[in-house]
């Protein structure tokens, strides 16, 4: 089964982490086994107050996070204002990008990636609005604009909100099969087909 964790921090973009969470969790198998353990993971175990007051409880924190397949790093203010200074949370995701089959970022928390470095030299996207900063905070990106992601093998970059639940489905698609990702789609009643 693919562990997957989630990363939420304060004022994370809640369908940021709540859409892949939801993708992740339902993928299954014809005969409906589980494919995906999807987790949430934050610097400690305290709730996490989301955007606009959605309280959260992770269920790991750094320390007794276990190994993941995947580590999704979710947007929002949180991610450009909060965490980018947050040096706790970057060496996180650095370590962690040594150890996972694949890195992913929704929204703006590629800003994350990008100021660790894991992205210089990469195609790289985020939310629309968010575009020309990403670009001029780093110029060592290949920043692409009008894409949903930019996959670049191991790490994965997605445009804003929405965009998360499509590159969950590409994902799928990418290590369990197109079947998967549309019967997925299907069921949440998702407007998506394998690119």
């Amino acid at each position: 089964m693919l562990q997957i964790g989630i990363l939420v921090f304060p004022e994370v973009e809640v369908m940021d982490f709540a859409g892949p969470f939801e993708v992740f969790s339902i993928a299954e198998t014809k005969e409906q086994k589980k494919l995906c353990n999807v987790f949430l993971v934050a610097e400690n175990l305290s709730p996490v107050k989301a955007r606009n007051g959605l309280m959260v409880l992770p269920n790991f924190n750094y320390a007794n996070c276990p190994t993941m397949d995947i580590l999704i790093v979710p947007g929002g203010y949180g991610a450009e204002k909060i965490e980018i200074k947050n040096q706790t949370t970057l060496s996180w995701i650095k370590a962690n990008y040594l150890i996972v089959k694949h890195l992913a970022s929704i929204c703006t928390g590629a800003f994350l990636l990008a100021e660790i470095g894991l992205l210089d030299g990469l195609e790289a996207t985020t939310h629309w609005m968010d575009i020309e900063t990403l670009k001029s905070n780093y110029p060592m990106l290949n920043v692409k604009e009008n894409v949903r992601y930019a996959d670049n093998g191991k790490i994965l970059t997605s445009g804003g909100i929405s965009s998360g639940i499509h590159l969950s489905f590409y994902i799928l698609q990418k290590l369990f099969g197109s079947e998967v990702a549309t019967r997925t789609a299907k069921r949440m009643e998702y407007d998506w087909s394998p690119s």
